[in-house]
């Protein structure tokens, strides 16, 4: 039996409007115990996702924990890329015992979650966990999220992939949105995160369209 290709991307890749963001505590407290990445990584990717997601007008939910009582403000990475958008604050370590992030995950209406922040095996395991258990699809930023050591990080991602969640990282969030180069009215937003938060990636962009005018977008 002969298998035909087709040239359609599949179901499992992410498209901006086939799911929601949920960006949980990136706070300056749960930040200082974090030890399984560095904290200018941390906050870097938390700022190209954030940037990837309202550029490309994915429905995000920002909830933080205890915020004017112990864990302190969201990143002003997130803050900024978001605008005037209001967190939700709770007390609960999990997200998804929080009755107004249910919600706002209720109202959005997507059955495909990605969720990302601190700690990987508290705030990000509960959550994903509970949302797999009531049939939602999702996926986890691994370089978006971060613990208080590398042991504690890498085994809650292990239980999460278990139990059925699905690994990215930061940039490749940003590039699947896009996923086409001749996708021209996003080009210049994704190039642009890119250059200011994509590591080498974005300096090569940078260098080629500088030295010769290249684009991606083109054959």
């Amino acid at each position: 039996m002969s298998i035909t290709a087709i040239p359609t991307p599949a179901d499992a890749l992410l498209s901006p409007d086939d799911h929601a963001l949920i960006l949980i505590d990136f706070q300056s407290q749960m930040a200082f115990a974090t030890k399984s990445i560095a904290p200018e990584i941390l906050r870097n990717n938390a700022a190209l996702v954030s940037n990837a997601a309202a550029g490309f007008h994915v429905p995000t939910i920002l909830t933080t924990v205890a915020e004017k009582s112990f864990s302190g403000p969201m990143f002003s990475e997130i803050a900024d890329a978001f605008g005037d958008q209001p967190m939700i604050d709770r007390t609960s370590m999990n997200s998804w015992e929080d009755a107004a992030v249910i919600e706002e995950v209720t109202r959005i209406g997507k059955d495909r979650l990605v969720i990302a922040g601190l700690w990987t095996s508290v705030c990000i395991v509960g959550p994903v966990l509970s949302a797999l258990e009531q049939g939602f699809e999702v996926y986890v930023i691994t370089d978006a999220s971060g613990d208080i050591s590398e042991e504690a990080h890498d085994r809650a991602v292990e239980r999460m992939i278990q139990a059925g969640a699905r690994p990215i990282t930061a940039l490749q969030y940003l590039l699947e949105l896009q996923r086409d180069w001749a996708r021209a009215e996003t080009y210049a937003l994704t190039t642009g995160i890119a250059r200011q938060w994509g590591g080498a990636y974005g300096l090569g962009i940078t260098y080629a369209s500088t030295m010769f005018g290249a684009s991606e977008g083109g054959h």
